[in-house]
């Protein structure tokens, strides 16, 4: 095996780990889950031009003969990542003292100020960062609300 596939290998691992943790492990950490609110997607160009970047490489090794492992392995990180970019749905998972916004953990006091936008987005103030808030559906705005209003 060359340094590339073992590069490879680390990458589709860490993929692997983060999904794994994005849809296990982060709904059992802290404490129980109260609620759990899909979010909307961002763009997925960016995953597109990464597909489609592999998907050269994939021709370029097939062309060249390159190893079959090296294929498979290519194969594996676009599956991959056309799992993150197009199947994985992002949320926002509220907890007892906290919630998970893009996997990171925040507690309900650092929330200084709330607003909600004219189109539906929640802003939470933080200390020194906003946090713009897309729902799926809009009447998850509500549940929000009455769960915020109930843990204070």
């Amino acid at each position: 095996m060359t340094l590339t596939d073992w590069v490879l290998i680390l990458f589709i691992l860490v993929l692997l780990a983060f999904a794994i943790y994005d849809d296990v492990i982060m709904a059992k950490r802290k404490s129980t889950t109260l609620l759990t609110i899909p979010l909307l997607r961002r763009s997925r160009v960016d995953g597109a031009i990464f597909v489609g970047l592999v998907a050269i490489l994939i021709y370029n090794n097939i062309a060249s003969h390159g190893a079959p492992l090296t294929t498979w392995l290519l194969g594996a990180l676009a599956l991959m990542a056309i799992y993150l970019f197009w199947f994985r749905q992002p949320k926002i998972i509220f907890k007892t003292d906290g919630f998970f916004f893009a996997n990171a953990w925040i507690e309900y006091n650092r929330i200084k100020a709330m607003n909600l936008s004219e189109d539906g987005v929640l802003v939470m103030q933080l200390e020194q960062r906003r946090l713009l808030i897309r729902v799926k559906n809009i009447d998850d705005l509500e549940k929000i609300y009455k769960l915020l209003v109930n843990s204070q």
